[in-house]
């Protein structure tokens, strides 16, 4: 009779009264299950995951030699908003050339630098993505946003460059955390997005700024978002770039996404994607912990609903990691905001797109900058 009750029966079954005995559940069947989530099931089917994972375990032994193969399809995720294959493409000596600051965030030491300051010019914080610290910008992007007269605030996410680590929680075990969000039931993170959202406020307490304009990418996006619904009096202007209210009705990752997991390699070659991402600013041992933050969170429509700062939202049309459906969910929810679908970008800053995103963002700044 066991093996004829729903999946969906057992692991609630499990999570109610934690007994494996009278409802087992097979770790394979529990990822099959998963490959059917809204956001990594396309993406999941591209790899094959190992029996020998533990769903009661919510984190992994940091020194594993084991890694769960989930892992491996989050960093290919990553790889995705990596602007070029070649590290020769991207330059971050004038972001780390400046000084670095630090702030205290409810215990939490945060870490961030600024560029081009001025006590008449806008201010503008600019928070990145998924697993990447401040220097993931790149010189390109900074030196043409400060082109155009912003003192810029970079902030080094939690988790992420000189900003404190939580390499002591452990590593989440991804699949299983995400199949208990799809069944309802909580996720286990250190931290939420409200929490990473803080952390800015702190750094604008710490340079003495009442007010900034806030641009995000991706998660960065989801950040900002928090920022302008939790902070309205801190908040002059929003620009959430290729993100998302992580609403669940939304398109998850796109076949183009599918395509560049399968070109993921194992062995030397994973080690040097690995390297070129560090190079880039990006942490991947932090990764899974971000992804959990936004898991934690959840569904923020209606939070986003109550953002009344002038917002722009920007999204590429060949967005293959977060469809341009979650770009338009996002700009439905706040009155008045204005949406760009930006033709032939994906999920990434080329320098080849960094005038047309500066340029959008800097007008509607302008327009709304007292």
């Amino acid at each position: 009779m066991v093996g004829l009750l729903p999946l969906n029966t057992r692991l609630r079954h499990r999570a109610a009264t934690d007994d494996m005995d009278s409802h087992p559940v097979a770790p394979l069947e529990v990822a099959q299950h998963l490959l059917h989530s809204r956001w990594l099931g396309k993406c999941a089917d591209s790899f094959h995951t190992q029996p020998h994972i533990r769903p009661e375990a919510h984190y992994d032994d940091v020194n594993s030699a084991k890694v769960p193969a989930m892992k491996h399809l989050i960093f290919s995720l990553l790889m995705i908003f990596s602007a070029s294959k070649t590290a020769a493409d991207f330059s971050r000596d004038y972001l780390d050339g400046a000084a670095v600051r630090s702030a205290d965030s409810n215990g939490t030491s945060i870490t961030y630098r600024v560029f081009n300051e001025g006590d008449l010019k806008p201010k503008l914080l600019l928070v990145m993505g998924l697993g990447g610290a401040g220097s993931a910008w790149g010189d390109a992007f900074i030196q043409n946003v400060e082109s155009q007269g912003f003192e810029i605030i970079v902030i080094d996410n939690r988790d992420t460059g000189g900003s404190d680590l939580f390499t002591d929680w452990g590593t989440p075990t991804v699949w299983w955390q995400i199949l208990k969000y799809e069944l309802g039931f909580s996720v286990d993170a250190p931290y939420t997005l409200d929490d990473m959202a803080s952390d800015s406020i702190a750094v604008l307490d710490a340079e003495g700024h009442e007010e900034v304009h806030v641009m995000g990418v991706s998660m960065g996006g989801m950040i900002a978002q928090v920022l302008a619904a939790n902070f309205p009096n801190r908040i002059k202007t929003l620009t959430s770039v290729m993100s998302t209210t992580f609403a669940p009705h939304l398109p998850p990752p796109s076949s183009a996404a599918e395509d560049n997991l399968r070109d993921l390699a194992g062995g030397e070659a994973e080690a040097s994607r690995e390297e070129l991402m560090r190079q880039r600013g990006f942490h991947p041992q932090s990764m899974e912990r971000h992804l959990m933050a936004i898991f934690k969170t959840g569904d923020r429509t209606q939070e986003v609903q109550t953002i009344t700062a002038p917002t722009l939202v920007l999204h590429g049309s060949e967005d293959p990691l977060i469809p341009p459906a979650h770009g338009v969910h996002t700009a439905e929810q706040i009155a008045g905001a204005k949406f760009v679908l930006i033709d032939g970008m994906g999920h990434n800053l080329p320098e080849s797109y960094h005038d047309q995103i500066v340029g959008l963002m800097t007008d509607h700044i302008v327009a709304y900058d007292q």
